[in-house]
Formats: C-alpha cells, sequence, structure tokens
C-alpha cells in the first residue's frame, strides 16, 4: 500500500511538503498533517495516529509507505482516508510540482501491513 507521486524534483516536493506543516502563518500551511521524526500521521480527532506514513525519494518519484500505529490493525477504511487525503493534499498545495499520484491497493515492501 503506497502511494507514489512522479515528479523529476522528489525531495524538493518532499521538503516542501515538509515546510507547509512547519509553517507558522496560517496562509497555505497544511493542518491536517504532523510530521514526528521522519513520520507522518494525521491530524483530525477521527484519523489522528490510525497510520504513519514514511517517504523515500526516488529518481522520478516521491513515495510514501504506511504501517499502523504500534500494537494496531491498519483497516482498508483508514488505509483508503490516508492514501485518498494524501493525495488530495498535494494536489491541493502541490499541482505543480508533481504529474500524477497514484496509490497502490494492496502492500508493497517495504508497507508494514498485515
Amino acid at each position: 500500500m503506497a502511494i507514489h507521486f512522479s515528479t523529476s524534483t522528489p525531495k524538493q516536493l518532499l521538503t516542501h511538503f515538509d515546510a507547509r506543516i512547519a509553517q507558522k502563518e496560517p496562509k497555505g500551511k497544511i493542518t491536517t498533517w504532523r510530521k514526528q521524526d521522519d513520520f507522518y500521521t494525521h491530524t483530525s480527532d477521527q484519523w489522528k495516529e490510525k497510520a504513519w506514513l514514511w517517504a523515500t525519494a526516488h529518481q522520478g518519484k516521491l513515495t510514501f509507505n504506511i504501517a499502523p500505529s504500534k500494537g494496531a490493525t491498519l483497516t482498508l477504511v483508514a488505509y483508503a482516508y490516508y492514501h485518498g487525503h494524501l493525495i488530495e493534499t498535494f494536489i491541493n498545495h502541490f499541482v505543480e510540482e508533481f504529474s500524477s499520484g497514484t496509490a497502490t491497493a494492496k502492500a508493497e515492501s517495504p508497507d508494514k501491513v498485515k
């Protein structure tokens, strides 16, 4: 279960995502995602810490993989929400920085899903 963003600048795209999460001013700030160490989780009460994403920059793409919170099982509903919302966030904030965003239907290495 992975999310892939096709881009010629994967490290820059990730840097921009991190900056929008961390920025102080409200205009353009991403408030629905939180970064802790090198992992990302959703911030809404319903989806908070149901799963954690981590990013890897490859040539031509930025990939996010997913793992459930420690001791939890990742449900299909949580998987769908996290993947769909991350793609929606990137479309809303970084539409000029990538050409496509896709989510796999099944786990891919190194996802941590049972």
